[in-house]
This record gives structure tokens, sequence and C-alpha cells, in this order.
């Protein structure tokens, strides 16, 4: 069983710096390949930002040069750095992990519950 447990949310201006963390508890961390999810009031859940275990990364386009994915294998962490925050990046960002056959069945075996980032003057 994983357990994965976020923080760092909260609000912040326009323009502004963000990082979320997320802990990993549960079997060996680097069979996974971990995720973060955002989900904005309205819409849809999406990926935003994908890390595996040998640290290559991918992104979302809405977020590409401004939002940083990256793991600590020995102490079963991952994060998102955030800059130069919008309002439109407002939403619960929720952390994931996916066993490889879970990632190519396109599925999440494992959910945090969520951290509210806020963007607002």
């Amino acid at each position: 069983q994983v357990e994965l447990v976020e923080s760092g949310g909260g609000l912040v201006q326009p323009g502004g710096s963000l990082r979320l963390s997320c802990a990993y508890y549960g079997s060996t961390f680097s069979n996974y390949i971990m995720s973060w999810y955002r989900q904005a009031p309205g819409k849809e859940r999406e990926s935003v930002a994908l890390i595996n275990s040998g640290s290559g990364t991918s992104y979302a386009d809405s977020v590409k040069g401004r939002f940083t994915i990256s793991r600590d294998n020995l102490q079963n962490m991952v994060y998102l750095q955030m800059n130069s925050l919008q309002p439109e990046d407002t939403a619960v960002y929720y952390c994931a992990a996916a066993s490889i056959r879970g990632y190519m069945s396109n599925r999440v075996d494992y959910w945090g519950q969520g951290t509210q980032v806020t963007v607002s003057s």
C-alpha cells in the first residue's frame, strides 16, 4: 500500500512562486512514475508534470518554462517548483504515483489528498 501526502499549497499573488512537496510512504519509491495533476473548479483534472525513476520529465504546455518537477529517491519525496504563477494556475494540486504497468495503461495507481493553490491579488 502506498500513501501520498502533499504540502506547500496556499495563496500567492500573480507572478509569485510556490513549492509543493509530496511525501511517499510505502513500497519501493523508485518503482513509480510520479506526477502532479491539478483540478480547477468546474474543470477536469489535468496532468501538469511527470517524472520517471531516472528523473526524466515532461510538462503540460501551459506550465513549460515556469514549473519544475523533481524527485529525491533517497528521501522518497517529489517536488513541484512553480514560478511566475498566474490566476489560471489556481486549482487543487494532486500528487500521483503510477507503476510502469499503470502508466502504460494510462492509469494512476495512487493519489494524494490534494493541496489548494490560489493565485490572486
